[in-house]
């Protein structure tokens, strides 16, 4: 996917987000952040596309807290929300394509400017199932490529940092297939932090979890059950268990 791809994503997904928080209203659960109301939801997602879009503006080449979270609530906290999704959006839009900033996963990438609108698209359109869910009723499908491109980041990006906590006492190895496309990832589990490759691996894999791309992507962000899993479950149950962004 192109860099303008992920900026029309997350454009798009910005819209859903605060439209499924309004309907929700912001005292209402969020069933997929459980320790969440939607005020939560709004309040940090609004304030990561805050701190991504000053990395873009102010091409600062070194980490940055995220800084405090507002404290609106009811329609001035949306309206903060909606602010902050369009100056992310036009900042991206409206950036060199040659800027250098800091970025923090090491999943491939041409430009810090493709990293951020890739990782904001994909952090928008999680946080968008998440109000979905809060508001009820059947979420807004994910098209097939993005899905994709989403887990590939997760599992190529940032569990490849030290900071991943999905790990083994022995060498296990993990099989991701969306069976809707000819994408699959052996992931290497060690007590190290996990080795993704793309493809298959040259020999079995303990466990395989599959299904299609569109139930894999918020699978795996623990959002929803596993479409599919054989082999040894306990590897799939690890994954939901250690495997929380933080």
């Amino acid at each position: 996917m192109e860099t303008a791809d992920f900026i029309h994503t997350l454009d798009r997904e910005g819209v859903l987000l605060a439209a499924a928080a309004e309907e929700a209203g912001v005292d209402a659960k969020v069933p997929t952040c459980p320790d969440w109301q939607v005020r939560d939801l709004l309040r940090h997602t609004g304030t990561v596309h805050r701190w991504a879009a000053a990395f873009i503006a102010q091409a600062h080449t070194s980490p940055r807290p995220l800084g405090a979270e507002p404290g609106l609530d009811g329609d001035e906290l949306l309206a903060w929300y909606r602010d902050s999704h369009r100056h992310l959006v036009d900042t991206l839009t409206g950036a060199s394509p040659d800027v250098e900033c800091w970025t923090f996963h090491p999943a491939p990438n041409p430009s810090p400017l493709a990293f951020w609108a890739r990782r904001q698209a994909h952090e928008t359109t999680i946080h968008r199932f998440d109000a979905e869910s809060a508001r009820g009723g059947t979420p807004t499908g994910i098209a097939t490529e993005f899905a994709v491109d989403g887990i590939d980041e997760l599992l190529r990006g940032f569990h490849a940092r030290p900071k991943s906590r999905v790990r083994t006492q022995q060498p296990r190895v993990l099989r991701v297939r969306a069976t809707d496309t000819d994408a699959t990832w052996t992931v290497r589990l060690s007590a190290e932090p996990p080795v993704t490759a793309l493809g298959e691996s040259a020999g079995d894999a303990d466990a395989e979890v599959a299904g299609p791309a569109a139930q894999l992507y918020p699978a795996l962000w623990n959002r929803a059950p596993a479409p599919s899993v054989h082999g040894d479950r306990s590897l799939a149950a690890l994954w939901r268990e250690k495997s929380a962004i933080g």
